[in-house]
């Protein structure tokens, strides 16, 4: 096996590859914020927690009625968003007219009842989720051996992303989000139902986080602290992307899990804190994040 700048190129691609994953975790969920953000204003630290919501869902599904890991994927952001229907509603609602940092403390609180639920109910061990048949096994690409199903969340990750960004940027519907946003008074004069539209975009953040929850439940065990330990990077990824950014979210996620994945190569000892190093230089150089804009 070759070599390249002195190391093998199995380990090489093969870190590449373990941040790619991740990087595709990172860009759903920062996306998944962004979008709230954005068109909410609201700064939902609950995210780590509906993204772990998300994967004790799916395994419920299995668990207890059968249901596969396919329909879970269809479901789980569902039933998931569904509840951030309810929070949206009877909780958040009430915020929008307050400072961010309320909004920010009621959504810190939400994540440690719903982490705590969980924990109680089920410990901290982790449950095993198992592949679906269909992605089992892997690909020989020559140069390293690619796992089937990790190869289909980072493709499930793209086409989730860049969908989703197409939906706000580009059509009718995303320009009225946009537009409620901005001006909620002229939108609804025009016969649009804004306070629905609002809770209808926070429950759909929700449900991309539980989406990811059903994509990493076969590769990360099912436990209630898997959204803990993920929303930190998580809203690093966001600042520098640029707080409320579509595009941003995406690119900086998929990038910066990459740049980590390269680190464990080449200075494993950075790996754990590369992310928010590069955090604090683009925050001093550009506040607004590297495809923010100033308000």
């Amino acid at each position: 096996m070759f070599e390249i700048f002195g190391i093998p190129a199995a380990a090489l691609f093969g870190q590449l590859l373990l941040g790619l994953i991740n990087g595709s975790f990172y860009a759903l969920l920062s996306l998944g914020l962004a979008v709230i953000f954005g068109l909410l204003n609201i700064i939902n630290f609950a995210h780590g927690a509906q993204y772990m919501m998300g994967a004790f869902v799916a395994w419920m599904l299995l668990s207890y009625l059968g249901i596969n890991y396919w329909w879970a994927l269809i479901l789980v952001p569902l039933i998931v968003g569904a509840f951030g229907i309810v929070i949206e509603r009877r909780m958040i609602s009430r915020l929008y007219q307050l400072d961010h940092l309320y909004g920010l403390l009621l959504t810190f609180g939400l994540a440690l009842i719903i982490q705590g639920l969980f924990r109680n109910q089920y410990g901290v061990s982790g449950l095993p989720y198992s592949i679906p048949p269909q992605l089992q096994g892997g690909t020989n690409l020559g140069f390293m051996f690619l796992p089937n199903y990790r190869g289909w969340v980072v493709f499930a990750s793209l086409v989730v992303c860049f969908g989703t960004w197409f939906l706000i940027e580009k059509t009718r519907l995303g320009a009225y989000l946009r537009a409620a946003t901005e001006n909620p008074a002229m939108v609804g004069a025009f016969g649009i139902n804004v306070p629905r539209l609002i809770t209808l975009t926070y429950g759909f953040g929700v449900g991309l986080a539980a989406l990811a929850g059903v994509l990493a439940a076969p590769i990360y065990s099912v436990n209630p602290n898997m959204g803990a330990d993920l929303i930190i990077v998580v809203f690093a990824v966001v600042v520098i992307g640029g707080m409320g950014s579509i595009m941003g979210a995406i690119l900086t996620g998929f990038g910066l899990g990459i740049i980590e994945g390269l680190t464990r190569v080449f200075y494993p000892e950075a790996s754990a804190v590369v992310i928010f190093v590069i955090m604090a230089i683009v925050l001093m150089v550009k506040p607004t994040g590297l495809f923010g804009r100033a308000t």
